[in-house]
């Protein structure tokens, strides 16, 4: 394994961006920061910008990281940090299946237990190929020379990917 890894892990939620960087934390060891801890305060409520872009800025300044989050406006600033990255480009109803089955749900990527599919984030769900995906593919396409660049199409993919990788090293 490289060292000083930096890793972003990102993709739809729903699509399975989380469950990926803990088995990756487990088996390499790395620090882990979800974004959606960094942004969201247990009431549901977020912080602001100047903040979460001052706690993204002080995980970058670590020598390793996995990151897992979307947070489009942030990814040029990942992106130039990091070294590997893992995107999850999967079926927008694996997505919405995914996002339902964690309803209530207990996560530790996550500061309060969902109750329901919010509408607004089904939305989002929905619109995230047509909306998100044009700037994370250019992104891509700019790093792709510079950075380890990995795309999923799926959950097996990953899980094939972790196996191939560290075989032999328990979760």
């Amino acid at each position: 394994m490289v060292e000083n890894r930096r890793i972003m892990i990102i993709g739809s939620p729903g699509a399975g961006k989380s469950t990926f960087a803990r088995k990756l934390r487990d088996r390499t060891g790395l620090s882990l920061w979800y974004l959606d801890m960094l942004f969201h305060n247990p009431d549901g409520t977020h912080v602001d910008r100047e903040t979460f872009d001052g706690r993204i800025c002080q995980i970058l300044e670590q020598p390793e990281w996995i990151i897992d989050g979307n947070y489009q406006r942030t990814l040029p600033l990942r992106f130039e940090a990091c070294t590997d990255v893992f995107f999850f480009d999967l079926p927008v109803e694996q997505c919405l299946e995914g996002a339902q089955a964690r309803v209530g749900q207990v996560r530790e990527d996550l500061p309060w237990v969902e109750s329901s599919l919010d509408p607004d984030f089904r939305q989002y769900i929905l619109d995230f190929p047509q909306v998100q995906l044009p700037g994370i593919y250019s992104l891509i396409r700019q790093y792709q020379d510079s950075r380890s660049i990995t795309v999923f199409h799926s959950r097996q993919e990953a899980d094939d990917w972790l196996d191939r990788h560290f075989a032999g090293r328990p979760l």
